[in-house]
């Protein structure tokens, strides 16, 4: 276990899913071969399913990922996750997780809405005790939810109980797109003013990013410039910056921010005048036929 747990780390930091899949399936096999290891080590196969299905869903992969989401809703019952409240605070933290993960996939963002009422009345009453770094990515999942179904106002909402953070000193990378997202809801809105007054926030706060991907610079640039357009510019305007982010997607440590935020399909929604919503329900049942067609 331990063996495949460092491999895991270190592949995932390299971004090497396919090798991290590899040894994060070993890491959750171990337990499989020995399953009286999931009542003495509950907290360990909890982490090695909830890493797994985060691999997999880095790899799209999402047949792979719902037989292991299933796996994962199966041990609700079992009464080594009900022993402790550390153990039930890692399985709900990671079910809820998990869940939103596959509306983002299904492009079902509507769907996952209903599961926000519960999730967020667990982090209120703090049953759990989830720490702020747990509730700022739960925040920012809920928001792309929100933006994802068109519902550009409420995700503001929650992008910016993530922005109006004081002091905030930890991921970064969240708080940077929480910003850029939050400036793309204001921009569907038609805040134009708002839009211009709020670049100069955000501005000052990726100044002082001691990371910043080719891709948040992208966008920020086009935001930007966005407010001075005409309508008749803006089609193509989407259309080259979908070319510059498809280059960027080439490099191996530019994937990265499209994890966070799938700017793609937002685009690819405004040169198609579709709901983002439609647009990634579009792609997802493309590949689930293409996927059926090869294994036929």
């Amino acid at each position: 276990v331990y063996y495949s747990q460092a491999h895991t780390w270190y592949y995932h930091i390299t971004q090497n899913f396919l090798l991290c899949y590899k040894h994060n399936q070993s890491w959750v096999d171990a337990f499989q071969a020995y399953p009286d290891m999931k009542i003495y080590e509950t907290p360990l196969y909890l982490k090695a399913l909830h890493n797994l299905l985060s691999t997999l869903f880095n790899l799209w992969h999402y047949d792979a990922f719902i037989v292991n989401l299933e796996q994962l809703k199966s041990l609700k019952s079992a009464k080594y996750i009900q022993q402790t409240n550390n153990t039930q605070s890692l399985y709900y933290l990671y079910y809820y997780l998990h869940e939103i993960n596959r509306h983002f996939i299904e492009g079902s963002y509507g769907e996952g809405i209903e599961v926000v009422g519960e999730l967020v009345e667990i982090i209120e009453d703090n049953r759990y005790n989830w720490d702020d770094h747990r509730i700022m990515v739960f925040y920012y999942k809920i928001a792309c939810l929100y933006f994802g179904s068109g519902d550009n106002s409420t995700a503001i909402d929650y992008l910016n109980l993530i922005i109006n953070q004081r002091n905030p000193d930890y991921r970064e990378d969240i708080q940077c797109f929480a910003r850029i997202l939050n400036l793309m809801a204001h921009f569907e809105l038609g805040n134009e003013r708002l839009v211009e007054y709020q670049i100069k926030s955000v501005y000052r706060f990726v100044g002082k990013m001691k990371e910043l991907h080719e891709v948040q610079r992208e966008i920020f640039r086009f935001l930007r410039r966005t407010p001075r357009m005409r309508p008749d510019q803006l089609k193509q305007e989407f259309v080259d910056l979908i070319e510059r982010f498809e280059k960027a997607k080439e490099k191996a440590f530019e994937r990265r921010p499209f994890l966070y935020l799938d700017i793609i399909s937002w685009l690819e929604s405004k040169i198609e005048q579709k709901t983002v919503q439609e647009v990634v329900r579009a792609q997802f049942l493309e590949r689930q036929e293409r996927s059926k067609s090869l294994e036929s």
